[in-house]
């Protein structure tokens, strides 16, 4: 070999770790994470700390594992929210069940490209799996096509933008378009829009019912009154749990409204969907008249942040927004196109998501996910009546695992509630988010960690309490 090549070739080597190197760092990295594992039912679930930027600095100079460890523990798991936390009842949890680590762990090692099924017929084929079994469970038809995604905002996108190229909607089309929502649509609905061009489009904001569901009589009047004016109707967004209050809307409902009008009808089940799996069922009910759907396996089928799915009946209309081939890609060619994941997708690089789904699936089988599910139902109950106990107000029952509460201060109330979340972030054993709710300043409780248990609440209430004797304390209450 030339001799000008054998330093850089034995620098480059140094990526390749031999058996025993492997080894030792692998039973570092576990350590650390049996420690953070056993540590974590005392941890916080929250610290406001400020991260030290400088901490994270990529110098010249290689740093050992140890070092590297300390940085990621004091910088990065005990700041900001502990998502892995029983206690995070903030938001939507996410989930992270060990056995989906073991998936990511295994999909970084052999690198398969999940995009399309020539370069990697194995890890498509798993993909395509788990999207038939999502196609069985929400009663979507075999001829759908489907995608898991980073999230509900990237399966929103690929959704929406289907809907927009069935119905043609482009160029002096756009401001005469109207699409219908609700005030509790996720903010990532309006996102998609702007992302694909529809930031001009009529956006038509449906009334709620006392239980934050969907007037469809509202609906079905404004459809009517739209067609009358020459606009151009075309989509319907139901939501099967919202973020903030969890409510599923009327989809059977929403779903006959949407087919007598010819208007696409998308549901966002990104939080809720896999309720469908508990006595929640019938809640549901019209779900298979939708065009399209989002759901998140890292919410309600508690994996770790990074993977959502969109199901869309009309594969033409995906494959229309989505496919576009290359000279270099001809030998990737088949007559079964919606197949490839990256043909049904924005994503060309498509990281293999579906082995941190159907590992854990085959590992565990699907029943403990349905008791976890249906133990989150229960929690729900029991931590309002916990509230109502302490004299706390709540808002009204739930649909799903999301509520709400506030102390009815004999004064300014949203100003108190305020300061009691304050004192209970400033606490940290157990987060919670707020909600604006017809301007009243609301405490959201969203419960989902497949970690939260009966022992959780009883920890949570202990701290709320306290918080609120010093709130009470401070207003002279």
């Amino acid at each position: 070999m030339d001799q000008r090549t054998k330093p850089e070739e034995e620098l480059a080597n140094e990526l390749e770790i031999g058996q025993n190197t492997r080894q030792a760092l692998m039973d570092k990295v576990a350590a650390f994470a049996n420690q953070y594992l056993e540590a974590l039912p005392k941890a916080k679930a929250y610290d406001g700390k400020e991260v030290n930027q400088d901490a994270f600095t990529i110098g010249e100079q290689p740093k050992t594992i140890e070092e590297i460890l300390t940085i990621f523990k004091e910088q990065v798991t005990e700041s900001g929210i502990r998502a892995s936390s029983g206690k995070h009842f903030g938001y939507i949890p996410g989930g992270g069940i060990y056995a989906s680590s073991l998936g990511d762990y295994l999909a970084a090692i052999t690198n398969e490209y999940a995009g399309i099924g020539y370069a990697s017929p194995g890890a498509v084929a798993m993909e395509n799996e788990v999207l038939h079994w999502l196609k069985k469970l929400f009663s979507f038809p075999e001829t759908s096509v489907g995608n898991l995604t980073s999230g509900g905002s990237i399966a929103n996108l690929i959704a929406l933008t289907a809907a927009r190229d069935k119905y043609g909607v482009k160029n002096e089309k756009i401001p005469n378009s109207v699409i219908y929502l609700t005030p509790q649509t996720h903010h990532c609905i309006q996102k998609s829009l702007r992302i694909i061009g529809l930031e001009d489009v009529i956006i038509r904001y449906i009334p709620v019912d006392e239980r934050y569901k969907m007037d469809t009589e509202a609906l079905e009047r404004q459809i009517q009154a739209d067609q009358s004016e020459g606009l151009f109707p075309y989509l319907v967004i139901g939501s099967a749990g919202t973020t903030d209050v969890g409510a599923i809307d009327p989809l059977d409902e929403i779903g006959q409204i949407s087919q007598r009008h010819g208007l696409w009808f998308h549901v966002d089940g990104a939080y809720g969907g896999f309720f469908i799996m508990t006595s929640k069922k019938d809640l549901f009910r019209g779900l298979e008249k939708a065009d399209s759907l989002v759901i998140d396996p890292h919410k309600s089928l508690f994996l770790p942040y990074g993977i959502g799915a969109v199901l869309v009946k009309d594969a033409e209309a995906v494959l229309q927004s989505n496919l576009y081939m290359a000279n270099y890609m001809q030998d990737a060619l088949s007559d079964e196109l919606a197949k490839d994941p990256a043909n049904v997708s924005p994503e060309l690089t498509k990281h293999f998501r579906a082995l941190r789904i159907w590992l854990p699936l085959q590992l565990h089988g699907i029943a403990p996910f349905i008791a976890n599910l249906e133990e989150k139902l229960l929690l729900t109950t029991y931590f309002r009546d916990q509230l109502i106990g302490a004299g706390f107000r709540v808002g009204p029952k739930p649909d799903l695992s999301v509520s709400y509460f506030w102390y009815p201060y004999q004064g300014n109330q949203n100003t108190f509630n305020r300061r009691l979340l304050h004192y209970i972030h400033e606490d940290g054993r157990a987060f919670f988010s707020s909600t604006i709710l017809e301007d009243k300043f609301v405490i959201r409780m969203a419960i989902l960690s497949f970690r939260t248990k009966k022992e959780t609440i009883g920890q949570a209430m202990e701290m709320i309490l306290t918080c609120l004797e010093k709130t009470k304390e401070e207003f002279g209450a």
